[in-house]
């Protein structure tokens, strides 16, 4: 299993928008996320600042299996409306690295 952290960024006045789409994810986003191995998703959000802590079996396939799935396409859709950069599923590694854990 894989810790992804993720970072993301609101448009200027979304952040409601943004927090009232994600009291209730889809139903079958729900069944598409979980049958692509991902176990756990948390988002905490300053300001228009978006952090993901996402565990999953497997990062990359997630993704291939999320690229096209009728679930997702509207999703990212609307997801695009309220982000400052879309997610083009174009491969990019996650843009947060671990510097440090409490062992």
């Amino acid at each position: 299993m894989e810790t992804v952290a993720l970072h993301t960024r609101l448009k200027p006045g979304k952040e409601a928008d943004y927090d009232r789409v994600h009291a209730a994810i889809p139903p079958e986003l729900d069944v598409a996320l979980r049958d692509a191995g991902v176990r756990s998703w948390r988002i905490w959000r300053s300001g228009r600042d978006l952090f993901h802590v996402v565990e999953v079996d497997d990062y990359a396939r997630m993704r291939d299996s999320l690229r096209d799935h009728p679930a997702n396409v509207p999703w990212q859709a609307r997801m695009a409306e309220l982000l400052e950069v879309e997610d083009d599923y174009s491969g990019a590694e996650p843009d947060v690295r671990k510097v440090w854990e409490l062992p």
